[in-house]
């Protein structure tokens, strides 16, 4: 049931032709109550979509009622138009509900510049038809709904001491942190304050979505929301409940990762050994970045000094000629030199992990990244056509 696991919550998924496929694209998840508690993070791209200008206005006093997702089309760069057509959106659907539209967060995805009249049209017959069908069963039609080029949908559910998470995410090309190409709906029954709720989602998803970088490629719509329903009665416990969050957003983050577009690994770069958790997050991102190294990777070729070429490039604290490289179990460079063959590492499963020990102090951050392969290439080259 994902966003609607937790009680207090209702959803639904429905298909208006935004999507050439007719498949769901339309999503609306609201929340009953009795809290209407909500907190949200977003792109910290400069080009920001019209949803994200009014999400951000919209969550400032940190109460949402409901919000309304659209994919086939992101609604970025349509001008005044656009703002309008996301406006418009949040009082249809406070409208129907009878709350007010600035407690209405807004979400679309697709192409960037895509949004006319009939896209108008379109997303406000979805929200009232979404709205129309809502339901407690409804979570895994929304899921379905807001996917783009993902080939299945991603959700996660925890549940706690008394009190539950659900979730939902879409997300399959332009990985990269601050927040990567993904929208996700997050609810629970537990009872929390604004504020409360805000640390909490700022400390998940710093170690999960903005760890993710499948393609360095940054987008304009990005937006992770929580929403809590306080509908459990349950206050739990920080520790635990943070705990949890960040378990279903890494969650998530590694479905989205396992769908990126046309690759064939999910590589996990884990640094160890660095000064700091920053210069970690650094060194981890500069190889996941490094074309050089995801492309050796496409094909097989565990080339350990494409990793060093690409962590030299950073600011981080650490001697170059003391750095260890391991992959998928076998230690290749050792202090800068090689130390097992090539021949003994396999790289033929999906799953590829790489090691990094900076031999500089204790901190430690794992980057999560994608192979380069025709295939991803192809489909992008393809994308608006």
């Amino acid at each position: 049931m994902t966003v609607t696991a937790p009680q207090g919550f209702e959803a639904a998924g429905v298909a208006v032709g935004l999507k050439s496929t007719g498949k769901p694209d339309v999503a609306v998840v609201v929340n009953r109550g009795p809290l209407k508690v909500g907190a949200a993070v977003f792109t910290s791209n400069r080009a920001k979509a019209n949803p994200i200008l009014w999400s951000q206005q919209a969550i400032a006093d940190g109460t949402v009622e409901a919000i309304v997702l659209n994919s086939g089309g992101a609604n970025c760069f349509t001008g005044s138009f656009g703002f309008q057509t996301t406006h418009q959106t949040a009082e249809k659907a406070a409208e129907l509900l009878d709350v007010s539209p600035g407690d209405i967060l807004v979400c679309s995805t697709g192409l960037i510049g895509s949004g006319d009249e009939t896209f108008r049209a379109k997303v406000l017959t979805g929200t009232e038809t979404a709205i129309a069908g809502l339901s407690a069963d409804g979570g895994d039609d929304a899921a379905r709904a807001i996917m783009t080029t993902d080939t299945v949908s991603k959700t996660s559910t925890y549940t706690g001491d008394g009190w539950t998470i659900g979730a939902m995410a879409k997300g399959a090309g332009m990985l990269a942190p601050g927040l990567a190409t993904m929208l996700v709906v997050i609810t629970t029954d537990a009872v929390l304050d604004a504020a409360t709720a805000d640390a909490h989602l700022r400390a998940a998803t710093r170690v999960s979505f903005n760890r993710l970088d499948s393609d360095g490629c940054m987008s304009t719509n990005d937006q992770v929301s929580l929403l809590v329903s306080g509908a459990s009665g349950v206050v739990p416990d920080p520790d635990a409940f943070r705990s949890a969050l960040v378990e279903v957003c890494t969650n998530l983050a590694v479905q989205l990762q396992a769908d990126a577009e046309g690759a064939s690994h999910d590589i996990a770069i884990q640094v160890v050994g660095a000064v700091t958790e920053d210069d970690a997050v650094e060194v981890g991102r500069s190889v996941a970045r490094n074309n050089l190294f995801k492309a050796a990777i496409f094909g097989n070729d565990p080339n350990w000094g494409r990793v060093l070429a690409a962590i030299g490039t950073t600011q981080a604290t650490f001697d170059p000629y003391a750095v260890d490289v391991s992959f998928n179990g076998v230690r290749l460079c050792s202090a800068g030199a090689p130390d097992r063959p090539r021949e003994e590492v396999d790289l033929t499963p999906r799953a590829t992990s790489v090691l990094i020990d900076l031999k500089a102090g204790d901190a430690s951050a794992t980057i999560y990244t994608n192979d380069l392969t025709h295939d991803y290439v192809h489909e992008n080259s393809a994308y608006s056509s």
